[in-house]
């Protein structure tokens, strides 16, 4: 067991949360503050988007993200038990709709199966037409066990066994910096100076300004990328059971349009991932001055934009045209072709990336003597928080 018996964990995000709770599980007589800028938690990430629990199908085997993300399926399925949350395990079929696209979806079976998923299989038309019968394509990866979940309730919970713990959640307070001292970590914050002995932070999309702030490198930097669902009406709600994905195109940087079913029933599409102009703004033009001078300041997003072209093109076709969007989505469902979507609020990924312009794949942490920063929590980071919580904690012995 750490010395420190008192922790000081920013950001009151999912993972957050989670890593919150865990410093009160392995040392319930600890001091434990979880600080949040916005007046209330899950309000960034958390709360924007898919609710899917990934099974781990894609994930490099061995990765710590692939390892993550297997704990983490298991920890969240047990929590949402045990808080009586909804948790559906729906099904999800990764589909092939040509040969190219058939061999790289060989490639992630084989991955699927080195990372322990259960019970995934390769299906061709029939099969898959048994499990959706309103899909189409020329092969397909079932994985039974993907589930959906919602994460912003989660989130909730967990913040309330925090509190239940004697955990105090200090919201609308932000952290500006962490002095690493000899003795202390002191937090700087919009309501004064904070003393612990051990930091956390979970800053989500403002983690390498804070990580930059307290001292920490330069790299990676932040880069958002805003994705856009749209609900499909009312008549589409039953049009699948689960799930359904494209195979992801190596040439491009993002996965693509893909069918997403909702713990509440309903049933959407996207997202569609293009540069967005702030970190945290969800509606209009979603315009920060600020954020996006950092962007455009940025020598890696140049880079990354030089080698990505064609992607930004394709998805600009989906960011201008709702009727390309479905479409898109059409060439899997084809009953769809035509469907009216609303739009629903955009969600905005808190994309890591290095100074080549590399979108960095895994986690990455930045650690000194009393203060450890999450530097980049990529997708499944939703999924994998509860078994990120036990990591990050553990990091402390």
């Amino acid at each position: 067991m750490p010395t420190a018996q008192s922790f000081a964990v920013i950001g009151a995000g999912i993972l957050g949360a989670a890593v919150a709770a865990e410093l009160l599980r392995r040392y319930p007589s600890a001091q434990v503050a979880l600080f949040e800028k916005e007046h209330r938690v899950a309000a960034h990430q958390s709360s924007h988007n898919s609710g899917v629990v990934h099974a781990g199908l894609y994930y490099k085997p061995g990765s710590l993200k692939a390892k993550l993300c297997r704990r983490g399926v298991d920890l969240i399925k047990n929590y949402c038990a045990e808080k009586a949350l909804p948790y559906e395990r729906c099904g999800k079929l990764v589909v092939a709709l040509d040969e190219a696209e058939e061999q790289r979806l060989n490639a992630i079976h084989a991955t699927a199966l080195a990372n322990g998923v259960p019970e995934v299989s390769m299906l061709g038309p029939a099969g898959l037409r048994e499990i959706e019968p309103n899909a189409t394509g020329r092969a397909a990866l079932h994985s039974p066990h993907t589930a959906i979940v919602d994460y912003a309730a989660v989130t909730q919970a967990l913040v309330g066994d925090v509190q239940r713990a004697g955990g105090v959640l200090r919201t609308g307070c932000t952290v500006d910096r962490i002095e690493d001292r000899d003795d202390v970590a002191l937090l700087h914050t919009s309501a004064g100076e904070f003393r612990v002995e051990r930091v956390i932070s979970c800053a989500g999309a403002q983690s390498d300004r804070l990580a930059r702030a307290s001292g920490a490198g330069n790299q990676p930097r932040i880069v958002p990328f805003f994705g856009q669902y749209f609900l499909l009406e009312e008549q589409h709600r039953q049009i699948l059971n689960g799930l359904v994905y494209p195979v992801p195109d190596p040439r491009y940087p993002f996965l693509g349009v893909h069918l997403t079913k909702r713990v509440d029933g309903s049933m959407t599409i996207g997202p569609n991932a293009f540069l967005s102009l702030s970190r945290e703004k969800y509606s209009g033009l979603g315009l920060d001055p600020k954020d996006l001078i950092a962007t455009l300041g940025n020598a890696g997003f140049w880079r990354f934009s030089a080698a990505n072209a064609s992607a930004a093109i394709r998805e600009l076709r989906s960011v201008a045209s709702r009727g390309f969007f479905v479409d898109q989505a059409a060439r899997y469902v084809p009953s769809l072709a035509g469907a009216s979507i609303t739009p629903l609020p955009r969600g905005i990924r808190a994309q890591a990336m290095d100074a080549r312009g590399k979108l960095l794949d895994d986690f990455a942490l930045d650690r000194s003597e009393r203060v450890l920063h999450v530097r980049n929590a990529p997708s499944p980071g939703a999924t994998s928080s509860l078994a990120m919580a036990e990591h990050l904690v553990s990091l402390l012995d």
